[in-house]
């Protein structure tokens, strides 16, 4: 016998409309200039200081690895190599964290021996922070 379960006692609102974001940006098209609009409105949406990490962290990926192709992730910032998001920006004020960060899905070829980080947290860029940043995009597209 089958069970069914009510989605609304099982999720929480927050959660229900991550589930559809993330279904929306399933049926979303690949093309660039769609994915880097839908970014664009991201970023521009978040409050301060995560406005700003965001949009220089944009920066910094769009001209280190202009391959990549910007797109939503979970509705955060992200960037594809070959349909697969390789990084994202995970603002602060989305997860009421202390912090915002920058990470790295498993295709990132950051491997480092048997263990190495895979997302930083980020407060602030500073220009070695900007610096990090590039050289760890350009590592992880290989």
């Amino acid at each position: 016998m089958a069970t069914t379960t009510d989605t609304k006692a099982s999720f929480s609102a927050a959660e229900r409309a991550a589930m559809k974001e993330r279904a929306k940006e399933l049926k979303a098209s690949t093309d660039r200039a769609e994915g880097e609009a839908a970014v664009a409105e991201k970023i521009a949406a978040m409050p301060e200081p995560d406005r700003s990490l965001a949009q220089r962290i944009h920066e910094i990926v769009t001209e280190v690895a202009p391959t990549l192709v910007p797109r939503t992730y979970y509705g955060m910032p992200a960037y594809a190599k070959d349909g697969k998001v390789l990084c994202f920006f995970k603002p602060a004020s989305k997860f009421k964290m202390r912090y915002s960060t920058f990470g790295f899905n498993d295709v990132a070829q950051l491997d480092d021996g048997t263990m190495w980080p895979s997302e930083f947290a980020v407060t602030a860029l500073t220009a070695d922070d900007e610096a990090r940043v590039a050289e760890l995009v350009r590592r992880a597209v290989g």
